[in-house]
């Protein structure tokens, strides 16, 4: 007997094509970006609170602005669909 051979191609089951997980990776990227620019700022003196450095722009308006721009940037990179 004859064998019957399968000439459909195989259908991929990922819900994410390869595109997404780039945005994803872009997206970590830039919360991993705001989350660094909002730590530090250790003294060198337990004693001394500077509010300079703990109050500054970076640290209250540049950092959770990066977070948030990055948790856009994985919502779209979920909600994309794939071309084709």
């Amino acid at each position: 007997m004859a064998e019957i051979k399968n000439t459909t191609p195989p259908v991929s089951t990922s819900f994410f094509s390869k595109e997404n997980y780039l945005w994803m990776a872009i997206g970590i990227a830039v919360i991993a970006i705001g989350m660094f620019l909002m730590s530090g700022g250790a003294s060198t003196d337990p004693n001394v609170f500077s509010a300079d450095e703990v109050y500054s722009k970076q640290r209250i308006t540049v950092a959770p602005i990066l977070i948030l721009v990055g948790l856009v940037i994985e919502i779209f990179a979920i909600f994309r669909k794939p071309k084709g």
